[in-house]
């Protein structure tokens, strides 16, 4: 067995590519479309299928399924066939009731010409989109098992691209702005049934596929068990997400009133937030999200032998703040020469692209906090506690929502929502890791603090080069003048942490770059 930081390493890789092709797609929506009522409608319709997509991609669902799955693969491997097909089935049946009761709703509740018809419309196009992402998380999960993590990493490529296309050709096909993004939305739904066909070829060799359903009964009301905590627990960031969609987008849905008083968020307020998660998102898939995905089967297996299970956590969270405070930093510095670059052009102007940085201001900090809640979370899971951070999540769920309501009647309007999140992603990865701490021996030793310590020195040296480099060339107001500073900026800051870690031989380095080796001696300072 290879240390998971390969895996990691392999995730990140692709994981980078789609979220590069996300940008692109971003780019392509913000200039066609700006920041205004039509993106507030394609944002808030997509919110529901894209949410199930992360809460069962990266957590819920594939996390209670993998380490069963693991295990079964390991004692019973026909059993382990028998239930990932019984669990795949039922989940389409199921997903597919709820699509068709939603699409229902929508139909009854929905009038001519009435606030968020445009809203309505797209979610009813992109709503049987659910089912099908959600089948590709799980199976996803099989190839996990058998050490294949490329192509479910891969696979948002397909939707990305799908959207750009859809996009460039309705450029074409019409000029009326609801008609283009209505082409957009069936793309999404198209690009879904291709993923599907994309993660089935991937599987073709390994024959999980069986129609017998004997003796799964038990392993599946185990796995449904652990599910339902999981959605709450690991999905927090997601719930917390939603509620900051619900709010932002209530002019969109609603109008400018509630309960006729007007309100805070003006229309474009959805468009802004979500344009901004995609950006701070960047990071967080390509590195928080890929650290957690390749820890969890190796956590999963090491589950019964203490020490090993948290010698890899040990590792896991220093990998976490190495490459997520960073990033926390980096971004704080060059969000606005960063909105600028990925978003401005065509019908997306200068103010929209700040609007954007301001609330991109509120995420940033907590990107390692991030990170380091999908690591937690997964420990706990491993080792079949799922109700721990559920009470956890409970908790935060609410602070979330009185933040939320609170913060956006201030100056920081729809920045107050990203404040919230990060306020909330901290306070939930400190509760985690103190509990779990009182149960794993000595899981935040010295050495953890020392990394700590040492990667937060690094990143402070990083924050400083790339603030100096972009005083230095400040971007003006083309295109090409954000770019130049955004790119000097970040190799400035890149270049001066990777210096400042090999100076201080920080382990990490090596293990980001090369992994690590497959037994552990322990943790090092």
């Amino acid at each position: 067995m290879s240390g998971f930081e390969r895996h990691a390493r392999t995730v990140s890789l692709l994981t980078l590519g789609s979220r590069v092709t996300g940008l692109l797609r971003d780019a392509t929506l913000s200039r066609m479309f700006g920041a205004g009522a039509i993106m507030d409608a394609f944002f808030l319709a997509f919110m529901v299928p894209n949410l199930f997509r992360r809460l069962f991609g990266e957590g819920a669902l594939s996390a209670a399924f993998l380490p069963v799955y693991a295990r079964l693969e390991q004692e019973d491997p026909a059993m382990a066939r028998r239930v990932a097909s019984a669990l795949v089935t039922a989940l389409v049946v199921v997903l597919g009731a709820i699509v068709a009761v939603l699409e229902l709703v929508i139909l009854l509740a929905v009038t001519p010409d009435g606030a968020g018809t445009l809203t309505m419309r797209l979610a009813l196009i992109m709503l049987p989109y659910m089912p099908l992402v959600c089948a590709v998380a799980v199976l996803g999960a099989v190839l996990q098992v058998h050490g294949r993590f490329g192509p479910t990493a891969a696979a948002p490529v397909l939707l990305n691209g799908a959207i750009v296309v859809a996009a460039l050709g309705a450029l074409v096909i019409t000029r009326d702005a609801p008609q283009r993004i209505t082409i957009v939305a069936v793309a999404v739904l198209i690009a879904g049934v291709i993923q599907m066909a994309w993660t089935l070829y991937a599987l073709r060799d390994l024959h999980w596929w069986t129609r017998a359903r004997a003796g799964t009964g038990p392993h599946l009301r185990r796995i449904m068990r652990q599910a339902g905590p999981m959605i709450v627990g690991l999905g927090v960031l997601q719930v917390n997400t939603l509620i900051d969609g619900l709010i932002a987008g209530w002019p969109a849905v609603f109008g400018p009133t509630i309960l006729g008083v007007p309100y805070p968020l003006s229309e474009g307020a959805m468009a802004t937030v979500s344009f901004a998660q995609r950006l701070y998102q960047f990071p967080l898939g390509v590195f928080g999200i890929a650290i957690a995905t390749a820890i969890f089967p190796l956590l999963a297996k090491q589950a019964p032998d203490g020490e090993a299970f948290a010698d890899t956590l040990r590792r896991g969270l220093r990998l976490v703040m190495f490459i997520g405070v960073p990033a926390s930093i980096g971004l704080i510095v060059v969000r606005e020469p960063l909105a600028a670059t990925v978003l401005a052009g065509g019908d997306f102007d200068r103010d929209d692209a700040a609007r954007v940085g301001f609330v991109l201001l509120g995420y940033a900090p907590a990107i390692w906090a991030y990170s380091m809640t999908h690591v937690l979370a997964r420990a706990f899971y491993a080792r079949g506690d799922a109700m721990t951070p559920v009470r956890i999540a409970a908790a935060v769920v609410g602070l979330n929502l009185l933040l939320n309501v609170t913060l956006i009647w201030t100056p920081l309007r729809e920045a107050g929502l990203a404040w919230s999140t990060s306020v909330c992603a901290v306070v939930q990865s400190v509760l985690l890791s103190v509990t779990l701490r009182r149960r794993t021996r000595a899981l935040i030793d010295r050495g953890v603090l020392g990394s700590w310590a040492r990667t937060l020195g690094a990143a402070l040296l990083c924050g400083a080069a790339a603030a100096l480099a972009l005083s230095r060339v400040q971007p003006g107001a083309s295109w090409s003048a954000s770019a130049g500073a955004l790119a000097l900026s970040v190799a400035a800051g890149a270049l001066a942490y990777a210096a400042a870690a090999r100076v201080m031989r920080m382990a990490e380095l090596r293990w980001a770059l090369r992994g690590a080796p497959e037994q552990s001696t322990g943790p090092k300072a």
